[in-house]
């Protein structure tokens, strides 16, 4: 018997799953300037942006476009540490 396994990328992803890791990621201002919804502008939360993105099909096809491009986008590097931060060198000692 064989393993059918799916090409689609958001195969097994929830939409509740795709908000969150797009907010994870951006957080809720880049969210509303990448796609101008007032789900992510006006008092976002994942509750109000799920109810809307599900009753709204290109807003949903948008946020998934988004999640898509953003598998392919390296992540964003970590900020370092100014020189004038005294904990500066405790940070990197651990």
């Amino acid at each position: 018997m064989t393993n059918h396994t799916s090409k689609d990328p958001l195969h097994g992803v929830t939409l509740e799953a795709l908000v969150i890791a797009l907010q994870a990621r951006y957080g809720w201002e880049e969210l509303g300037r990448r796609i101008n919804i007032n789900c992510f502008k006006s008092d976002p939360s994942v509750k109000s942006s799920l109810k809307f993105l599900r009753r709204t099909p290109w807003a949903r096809k948008e946020v998934e476009e988004l999640y898509l491009a953003s598998l392919e986008e390296p992540p964003a590097p970590e900020p370092e540490v100014p020189a004038e931060d005294p904990w500066a060198n405790w940070k990197k000692k651990e």
